[in-house]
């Protein structure tokens, strides 16, 4: 069956008063329980206790952490639980290099402060991070003891070598997850915390990139009246717009450019289209658009599975959606073909372009006026539509532990687990001038700053400018609009084919279709099918 098919849990948040279902691919849907969309009772309870008192839950105190927010739950251990008894352990984190990993690396005194604990954080690009984390693990060196745990890259094919989180959870003697795992948004649990059941639960959500589409608002703005009255149609981008529209779009941009027509973008739309994983990204968009999918297998993308099933690479909506997708990069920026998701986000931060498909976190980039010319101009929507529905390639990641780590440094990361995907941890990177990532907790969202934050205009969206394209990316998460990739053990070499056999269809080296066929026979040999 075609995993885009398949019902995933959906779980809904409480956001201006409204419920939005939020949701990945699963076997079975359900509704967060009413309680979770409120603070949890650990949030409201003894707020003027002071640090590593007795909490009023009863046996349990708080954490020495500055920077707890009211409403939302809090660090707590077993009373008298030694938060400095690891004091002196140095662990290593190795993490993409992704603006969460840096707002945490710059506050990560916080956390060293009150564990004695030390944590140096290397990061790196993502291929590199899984590299350098294959080889530890096959050395069985723990060299890293937390680890970065790409769900498609890492957790997929290196989950036997992560410790089981739900052994330290479930430890009474030591800290738990504030909030509980239910204060987690339940999709994104399961793509970054399981593989293949959810026995065993390998990492802790930790960011949440989603491809939406962003826009020039000033662009889209002043030529609307003109493209409408030769077009017929507003153009303005939203969840009816096509991938055709999106074309036509793009094309009426670059030739009113040629002209001189229009000055303040170079181009009409941009791409992740180099040879990397994020053609593979960019592409899965079109490919789910049109009600394609890699594989057979069922709820692939969300606990994942060992075995995929066969291609579906070679069917005709597969085929549609490569035709599509070469369409567009054939009128795209030129300089997509070399770019990876910095390189698209860095040319639409410097003006080059009026749309293109971004992973929302850029945002804080496009509002910071020391990397930017598009402050304040910026607008987002969730992508276009192919023939089934608009497909948002879903990117978030969790943060796990080598097993191999010894017992005194898997209790000292665990602290850190329990600290850096903390609600509160989670609103300092959100709020850090770092601009970090937008949490995986619904309790964060809950807070009315973060809430007024969604707002354009509004002091709370200078502060947390990647709040910004949260609309467009609630709305992305939602069941019939997500995307999740494959998460099998065959995936790295299998994304490898992907975009080695695209990037030759975009040089023109071979057909949609002979592309297709092509990614279908070699993944079916690697997966052995």
């Amino acid at each position: 069956m075609n995993r885009t098919t398949s019902a995933v849990p959906i779980v809904s948040v409480a956001m201006a008063g409204v419920l939005l279902a939020l949701s990945a691919c699963s076997s079975s849907s359900n509704t967060t329980n009413p309680s979770n969309s409120q603070p949890s009772a650990s949030a409201s309870a003894n707020t003027s206790a002071p640090a590593g008192s007795a909490a009023a839950s009863g046996g349990m105190a708080e954490g020495p952490f500055e920077g707890w927010v009211e409403g939302l739950p809090k660090i707590e251990a077993p009373a008298g639980f030694d938060w400095k008894q690891f004091s002196g352990t140095q662990l290593n984190f190795i993490s993409e290099n992704t603006p969460p990993s840096s707002a945490l690396a710059a506050n990560i005194g916080i956390f060293e402060k009150a564990t004695g604990i030390q944590v140096n954080i290397e990061q790196s690009n993502l291929d590199i991070v899984a590299e350098k984390v294959g080889l530890d693990f096959n050395a069985r060196n723990a060299n890293y003891q937390l680890i970065y745990a790409d769900p498609y890259q890492i957790l997929s094919k290196q989950s036997k070598n992560l410790a089981d989180l739900n052994d330290f959870n479930n430890d009474p003697s030591l800290p738990h997850i504030p909030g509980g795992l239910e204060d987690f948004i339940e999709s994104q649990l399961q793509a970054d915390g399981y593989m293949g059941d959810t026995e065993h639960l390998y990492a802790l959500p930790y960011d949440s990139p989603t491809m939406v589409l962003a826009y020039r608002k000033d662009v889209f703005d002043k030529y609307k009246d003109q493209f409408q009255q030769e077009k017929g149609y507003d153009w303005t981008p939203s969840a009816n717009m096509t991938w055709d529209q999106y074309y036509e779009i793009s094309s009426w941009i670059n030739d009113k450019v040629k002209s001189g027509a229009i000055s303040e973008v170079k181009y009409g739309s941009g791409h992740e289209a180099k040879q990397h994983d994020s053609l593979q990204a960019d592409f899965s968009n079109v490919l789910g658009a049109y009600g394609a999918d890699y594989f057979e297998g069922e709820n692939l993308g969300s606990v994942g599975a060992a075995r995929p099933g066969k291609s579906l690479l070679t069917s005709p909506e597969a085929v549609e959606a490569a035709t599509m997708y070469k369409k567009l990069l054939d009128i795209a920026a030129p300089g997509s073909k070399t770019w990876d998701w910095t390189g698209v986000a860095e040319a639409f931060a410097a003006g080059d372009l009026a749309m293109a498909p971004i992973f929302h976190e850029n945002n804080a980039m496009f509002e910071d006026a020391n990397k930017s010319k598009v402050v304040g101009k910026v607008a987002w929507s969730i992508l276009p539509k192919g023939t089934k529905r608009s497909a948002n390639l879903f990117g978030g990641t969790g943060i796990g532990i080598s097993k191999y780590a010894s017992e005194k440094e898997q209790k000292a990361a665990w602290l850190f687990l329990v600290w850096a995907t903390s609600p509160q941890a989670q609103y300092m990177i959100l709020k850090s001038e770092e601009a970090g990532s937008t949490p995986t907790r619904h309790s964060v969202y809950n807070l009315p700053d973060v809430k007024k934050g969604m707002e354009p205009g509004t002091e709370e969206a200078k502060a947390m400018p990647n709040l910004l394209p949260m609309n467009a990316v609630l709305e992305a998460w939602k069941l019939e609009n997500v995307y999740m990739r494959p998460k099998v053990p065959q995936w790295p070499q299998v994304d490898t084919i992907i975009y080695t056999e695209l990037s030759k269809m975009l040089f023109d080296k071979q057909t949609p279709e002979e592309t297709m066929k092509a990614i279908a026979k070699k993944s079916d040999d690697i997966t052995g099918n």
